[in-house]
């Protein structure tokens, strides 16, 4: 099955590691250091021309790939299948 992240990026679902909201996650110093850390190791792409909602680490053939997509981590893990819908 495959999530579609925004704009025209399109990952695996069995290759998502999780699916993180931005606003809430980024409060930890933790979160922060991580994604910085990701950013200089260029690992990180937007996806998203708008106000980024969340993040999205996956795992491609053993190297880390961080999204970040302007699409909410509840409707992303909706999309993946990860969670029921009501």
């Amino acid at each position: 099955m495959y999530i579609h992240l925004g704009q025209e990026t399109v990952i695996k679902s069995d290759e998502v590691i999780g699916i993180f909201d931005l606003d809430s996650t980024t409060v930890s110093k933790n979160t922060r250091i991580f994604l910085s850390k990701a950013e200089k190791k260029k690992e990180v792409i937007n996806v998203s021309f708008e106000l980024p909602k969340s993040f999205i680490i996956c795992s491609k053939k053993r190297k880390n790939k961080v999204f970040i997509s302007q699409i909410s981590s509840l409707t992303l893990r909706k999309r993946s299948g990860f969670i029921d819908t009501l």
